[in-house]
């Protein structure tokens, strides 16, 4: 195991957590389906460069707690998770920064726990705020009769199977489908609402060459040990998300923030005809950055780690 690795306790459960380096504390949370790895070219970056980086395995990953009921993973519970490590680690503020639902978690963190947020960045997801209605009811209305991978998560067990069927497979498939690579290779294609996931997704064999055989094996067997569950459930609380945030609707996050993305990032796409960027940046009150990284898909620190770093080390110079 990473000698980086320790276990702490923090909002009653106990959490595996990469820490490295010495300074002003940057924490760098994950997203779907990913672990503390993801930052692996980041922790070694910014913790060279003068930081203390903390890169947890979110409830329900590697090697942290992993509670079996879906409102668990709600964004009150995963805000106050981040908090309270900020906490455990002996700092009153960190540097937050997420990436895919990491971004959100970040994003919320700020919002509703602003003592302990010094700065905020988000990775893929940019920030828009609570919205007209629950995400997952809006994606019913935009995808009602087509395939969307969140809609289809909803039913507990259903994506477990197909994914944990062949953990290999299925984490190989999914990192290729939204990569640089693989969306140059074959944008997203609608499939029928009764679809699966996995359905029509290209295997690449091996992987770009971002990704090592060591770096799939990692996450191959974190994903074998743990399973799925506790990350699908994730997916499950729009509706309750939606309840806890409707009343900071309209509040702006106002600690310094940036955002990173491919110019081939998916998630951009969500909402047909919407400018998520442009919302946000309504959002942000003291918006630095924003960079989009030419080329780059939706594993954007992987794919690209110099670019995300320089990012990176140029807004905490000047946020810390």
């Amino acid at each position: 195991m990473d000698n980086s690795l320790k276990f702490i306790e923090a909002n009653g459960l106990r959490f595996r957590v990469s820490v490295s380096g010495e300074g002003p504390l940057v924490l760098l949370i994950h997203g779907w389906p990913e672990s503390w790895y993801s930052w692996r070219h980041q922790i070694t970056a910014l913790s060279a460069a003068g930081y203390r980086v903390a890169a947890p395995d979110v409830r329900g990953y590697g090697g942290s707690d992993k509670p079996a009921a879906i409102e668990a993973y709600d964004m009150a519970s995963l805000t106050a998770d981040m908090a309270g490590i900020i906490t455990a680690l002996g700092a009153e503020q960190a540097v937050v920064i997420g990436h895919d639902w990491g971004a959100p978690i970040a994003w919320n963190t700020a919002l509703l726990h602003p003592d302990r947020v010094r700065a905020v960045a988000g990775l893929s997801v940019p920030y828009t705020g609570p919205g007209p209605a629950p995400f997952i009811e809006v994606a019913k209305q935009v995808y009602k009769d087509k395939f969307f991978y969140q809609i289809y998560f909803q039913e507990p067990g259903v994506a477990e199977a197909e994914l944990e069927a062949d953990v290999r497979a299925s984490l190989r498939k999914i990192y290729y489908w939204i990569s640089g690579e693989g969306l140059a290779a074959a944008p997203p294609r609608r499939k029928p609402a009764d679809a699966k996931l996995l359905d029509g997704m290209a295997d690449p064999g091996e992987m770009p060459a971002w990704m090592s055989r060591e770096d799939l094996d990692y996450y191959v067997a974190q994903f074998e040990a743990g399973g799925l569950r506790g990350p699908l459930n994730r997916y499950r609380n729009s509706e309750r998300d939606f309840a806890y945030l409707l009343p900071h609707s309209g509040e702006k996050i106002q600690q310094p923030a940036g955002f990173i993305a491919g110019t081939l990032e998916p998630v951009l796409n969500f909402v047909p005809g919407a400018d998520l960027i442009a919302t946000m940046k309504k959002n942000l009150v003291n918006l630095h950055f924003v960079e989009m990284v030419e080329g780059a898909g939706h594993w954007v620190q992987q794919e690209r780690p110099d670019e995300v770093n320089r990012a990176l080390l140029s807004f905490l110079k000047n946020v810390t």
